[in-house]
C-alpha cells in the first residue's frame, strides 16, 4: 500500500472522527455512539474503519441494527500475508464479503456466547464458536468483549477472519 494512499485514508478518518465527535457533543450524557463512531474513537481500528469506508459499508454499520461486530485490531490486519489487504482494497466485492463475515445480525453479548457453537454471519457463512479455552470465534481469540454501541455491540478479535 503506498504511503500517499495511507496518508489519504488516515486524513479522511481523522476528518470523520472530528465530525463524529462534534455530532455527539450535543447529545445527552449516557448516549452511546454507533459502531462506526465507536471504532473511530477507539483508535485501534484504523485499518478496519478504512476498509469499511472502502467497501461502502459505513451507512449500513451506522444503521439501526442491532449488529454484533467481531472487530479485528490494526495488529490483526498487520498479520495478514503481504499483499492481502491491498488486494482486498482493490476488490470491493471481496472486501465486503470479508467485512460482513465479521458481522452477526442481532446483539450477541459475551454472556450469550456460552451456549453457542456457531453464529451465522451477515455474509452468509457461519463462524465456529469455541469456549473451551477462553473464547474463539472462527479461530480468532476474542480479546475484549461487550463494547456496547447505540446500534449493537463490538467484540475485539486478534485475527482477521477470511471466509471460505
Amino acid at each position: 500500500m503506498s504511503r500517499k494512499f495511507l496518508f489519504s485514508v488516515f486524513s479522511v478518518m481523522f476528518l470523520l472522527a472530528g465530525l463524529a465527535l462534534s455530532a455527539h457533543a450535543g447529545k445527552p450524557a449516557g448516549a452511546t455512539a454507533d459502531i462506526v463512531d465507536t471504532a473511530i474513537s477507539a483508535g485501534s481500528f484504523k485499518t478496519l474503519v478504512a476498509a469499511i469506508q472502502a467497501a461502502g459499508l459505513v451507512e449500513t454499520l451506522k444503521g439501526e441494527g442491532p449488529f454484533t461486530v467481531f472487530a479485528p485490531t490494526d495488529e490483526a490486519f498487520a498479520k495478514l500475508p503481504p499483499g492481502t489487504l491491498d488486494a482486498l482494497l482493490k476488490d470491493k466485492a471481496k472486501l465486503q464479503a470479508v467485512l460482513t463475515y465479521h458481522v452477526v445480525a442481532g446483539k450477541v453479548m459475551a454472556a450469550d456466547v456460552a451456549g453457542l457453537k456457531s453464529a451465522k454471519t451477515v455474509q452468509g457463512q457461519s463462524l465456529a464458536i469455541d469456549t473451551s479455552k477462553g473464547v474463539k470465534v472462527g479461530g480468532a481469540n476474542v480479546v475484549k468483549t461487550d463494547i456496547v454501541t447505540s446500534n449493537g455491540v463490538i467484540h475485539v478479535i486478534d485475527t482477521v477472519l477470511l471466509p471460505n
